[in-house]
């Protein structure tokens, strides 16, 4: 299937490594012109140049989208590249910090601004973009940990829980634009850390039965990022084999 990418641009954030890299190599398989963002000048560099080495089109960018001035500088850069950006995968997120009861109210704040508010930024500065233009998709990267939350890193589900409902409020305020957006919520993912941790047994303990890998939620961002999917708006699609539990 044709999934109508070639010459549209998308920015992927977080692509330098796991989840993101697999979803950027798959759009530029797709014919899209990614953009890999990554937070020091030389993290993209890698993911770029094996883009470049199958054909595909990328270029990087960098910047800290934790804070406002990071992420008007990876937006600069993107908009230096080219000035269109028809697809927007807010991918970056953290898993980290201390349970219930340790740390501080510090460590929820700053969680929250690296799942949240980073990719409000970005929503931001490129969705006029896609207005005026007429066309644009915005995809969400959560977990299934949003519905389904471990007692450890409370305020990292905390914050991906906030992922479903933006999205439907954003799929709202978008109405009738051209615009949609939507949230992929991934299980258990065979990136290298996960990898380092988990058995291909484990990996494979879901009702699929097959190793969910970084390709495979490439492939239904690339989807989701097409025309063809105009009439999926507002919704949290699960990758996860199946899984019931959350292990992420």
């Amino acid at each position: 299937m044709d999934l109508e990418l070639s010459g549209r641009v998308a920015f992927v954030s977080g692509s330098h490594r796991g989840t993101g890299e697999g979803i950027a190599k798959v759009l530029a398989r797709e014919g899209a012109h990614v953009l890999v963002h990554g937070f020091a000048p030389d993290d993209p560099e890698r993911v770029v140049r094996e883009i470049r080495a199958a054909g595909g089109r990328a270029d990087g960018v960098h910047g800290d989208i934790a804070s406002d001035a990071g992420a008007a500088q990876a937006v600069a850069q993107a908009n230096g590249i080219s000035q269109q950006v028809d697809v927007l995968v807010n991918n970056y997120g953290t898993a980290e910090g201390p349970g219930w009861l340790s740390g501080s109210a510090r460590d929820w704040i700053a969680i929250y601004e690296k799942n949240v508010l980073s990719a409000v930024r970005l929503t931001q500065a490129f969705v006029p973009g896609m207005k005026a233009r007429g066309f644009g998709r915005v995809i969400f990267v959560g977990t299934i940990g949003s519905s389904r939350p471990a007692a450890r890193m409370p305020h990292y589900y905390a914050s991906k829980a906030a992922l479903p409902n933006m999205t439907v409020s954003l799929a709202k305020e978008l109405a009738h634009s051209g615009v949609t957006a939507n949230l992929v919520s991934p299980g258990l993912i065979a990136t290298r850390e996960v990898l380092e941790r988990f058995s291909e047994e484990r990996l494979r303990d879901n009702p699929a039965g097959v190793i969910c890998t970084p390709e495979h939620v490439g492939n239904l961002v690339a989807w989701l990022a097409s025309p063809k999917s105009e009439c999926v708006n507002g919704a949290n699609l699960r990758i996860d084999g199946g899984a019931a539990d959350c292990v992420n």
